[in-house]
């Protein structure tokens, strides 16, 4: 089960990996109503044995079992009547090709090299395999929505566990933030918003939009591909940014929209029901060094507000953080984002972060740090050390949350493992006799 869930996460990027390789294509398995290629096999073996280092004949063994398990999958999905939309097939596409060619800088020219093949064409290869994985998501979604654990069971599966293999926890700690954005003056505002206004009537008097956006945008992201955005459903943008979209007809250009990163001028390409396809220019007002300062000088005075208890942690949060920081929905606590929990081992914290708890106590908070965004800006932020763990081996005294995940985990796993040998022994499945060497996979061969 493992090895499939592994094994599965490859599929789609296995094509953007090998797609300068060509493989001459058959059918080697059946499945239900689905077939498996030969060149699906080798594309994700190639791929996964340059990400693992394993490219024995036992590997591509497990490969195809866990083709076979994702055809299983999709074919149960389809006689459950699971339905994903063209559109949305087509806004993952166009979110996937963006986010490649966002790291190429926009070249469609430098992809088109690479990959022996434009955006568009990528696109064409990948919307069946597209539409299959997602198919398979929505499915397995669909089956553990509702597993849940109990406090029993929880209490059991440590239980199952012997003393001796217990994971041994570095010490860990938690860790509340409050985000404070520099203000920009409001010189430099109505700098920024006139030169978007510029912007905005050299468009209606006939300029090209891709050429002022490579010029003028302050999104560089989107700017070098000529402001374009690509499709995306409702719900993605900035609320003010998504309401003055959806109002607009094809090709038509928007009043300035003013939102937290600037001022937009906004022109809609093709609209799929929810789904819209849209470009834009963004002219961001500058920060000045004084902005910078002052915003400093307002952040050390609301610390100073917090010490000599005034205002908790708590509520300056909720008052003065950044609604960009996503720390502010949860009381200030920083959300781990490769766990998913709020505990930080002290070595994945930000390296400003990891000097300055060094000479913390428990709930002592910081001066004002500075930090940059994703996106380049300049920020502040006083951080709270909340609780700091020591190294332990494992218990439900201690480490109760992590292992109620670990504990829904296995009980989704061993679900899913159920279902699938299930539907295996109820599916018709015919195996090329060339892959007959692979013992797991012989089991599932019908005569």
């Amino acid at each position: 089960m493992k090895k499939f869930i592994f094994i599965f996460s490859f599929s789609c990027l296995a094509v953007l990996s090998d797609a300068q390789e060509l493989v001459l294509d058959k059918v080697i398995a059946k499945v239900g109503s689905e077939i498996v290629l030969l060149s699906e096999v080798e594309e994700q073996y190639a791929y996964a044995s340059q990400q693992t280092g394993n490219d024995s004949e036992e590997f591509k063994c497990q490969i195809l079992e866990s083709v076979i398990g994702q055809k299983l999958i999709v074919h149960q999905a389809k006689l459950d009547s699971v339905q994903v939309s063209d559109d949305e097939v087509e806004a993952q596409l166009d979110q996937r090709i963006g986010s490649v060619l966002r790291q190429m800088n926009g070249d469609e020219a430098f992809f088109e090299d690479y990959y022996k093949m434009t955006p568009n064409e990528m696109k064409d290869n990948l919307r069946d395999q597209q539409k299959q994985q997602m198919l398979a998501e929505r499915m397995q979604a669909t089956l553990m929505s509702d597993i849940i654990v109990t406090p029993s069971e929880v209490v059991e599966f440590y239980d199952g566990i012997p003393q001796d293999s217990l994971p041994y926890l570095n010490s860990e700690v938690e860790i509340g933030e409050l985000v404070y954005e520099p203000k920009v003056n409001s010189e430099e505002r109505e700098k920024a918003m006139q030169k978007a206004a510029d912007i905005r009537k050299q468009l209606l008097d006939g300029a090209d939009f891709g050429d002022l956006a490579i010029k003028y945008s302050d999104d560089k992201g989107s700017g070098a591909q000529g402001g374009k955005l690509g499709f995306a459903k409702r719900g993605s943008y900035v609320p003010d940014f998504e309401a003055a979209a959806f109002t607009l007809e094809k090709n038509e250009i928007s009043e300035l929209v003013e939102t937290e990163f600037g001022f937009h001028i906004i022109q809609m390409l093709e609209r799929r029901g929810n789904n819209i396809s849209l470009r834009h220019i963004l002219i961001t007002p500058t920060i000045t060094q004084d902005d910078l300062d002052l915003a400093r000088v307002e952040l050390d005075s609301i610390r100073s507000n917090i010490l000599n208890e005034k205002i908790t942690f708590k509520r300056a949060v909720s008052m003065y953080s950044s609604d960009q920081s996503s720390s502010k929905n949860n009381s200030g606590r920083m959300v781990n984002p490769a766990t998913g929990n709020t505990f930080f081992e002290t070595k994945d914290l930000p390296t400003d972060i990891y000097f300055e708890i060094e000479s913390l106590g428990l709930n002592d908070i910081s001066e004002p740090l500075e930090f940059q965004t994703p996106r380049g800006v300049t920020q502040y932020r006083i951080v709270q050390l909340q609780s700091r763990s020591n190294p332990h081996r494992a218990s439900l005294e201690e480490d109760y949350s992590k292992i109620q995940g670990y504990a829904r985990e296995s009980k989704r796993q061993e679900f899913f493992y159920n279902w699938i040998n299930s539907k295996m022994k109820d599916t018709f499945i015919e195996i090329s006799p060339e892959y007959g060497g692979c013992p797991a996979i012989e089991q599932y061969s019908k005569e």
